[in-house]
């Protein structure tokens, strides 16, 4: 009678493996559908040109035609921040009568990660 056994026991862990292998080929598919739904959140995208440290007593002196010096230099690459994470660097353009950013450089998903 172990002999009857043995082969349903390698039909039942093939079985097994099958249904263990379905969620994983499932999990894909829920994940396929959970970016789905995330497709239509807003996030905020902000474009950071550079700053700098100022005191209050200067900040009240600022007026029309005023200069803030900045941190980067000219031509350096601006940090593209989405919901305050950067996630790429890139540069001004202009897009008909507006201002668009051209990404150059996109950062590493780990790397954005870790920055949370």
């Amino acid at each position: 009678m172990a002999e009857d056994t043995a082969p349903e026991a390698a039909e039942n862990q093939a079985a097994g493996q099958q249904d263990a292998a379905s969620p994983a080929a499932g999990g894909s598919k829920v994940s396929a559908e959970n970016l789905r739904v995330l497709e239509n959140i807003e996030v905020q995208m902000t474009v950071e040109v550079g700053n700098t440290e100022i005191r209050i007593r200067d900040l009240l002196r600022l007026n029309e035609g005023s200069v803030v010096e900045l941190d980067r230099l000219a031509g350096d690459p601006l940090d593209i921040l989405v919901n305050g994470t950067m996630i790429a660097k890139g540069e001004i353009v202009m897009v008909g009568e507006r201002f668009g950013v051209r990404f150059t450089e996109i950062v590493d998903p780990e790397k954005r990660v870790e920055s949370l």
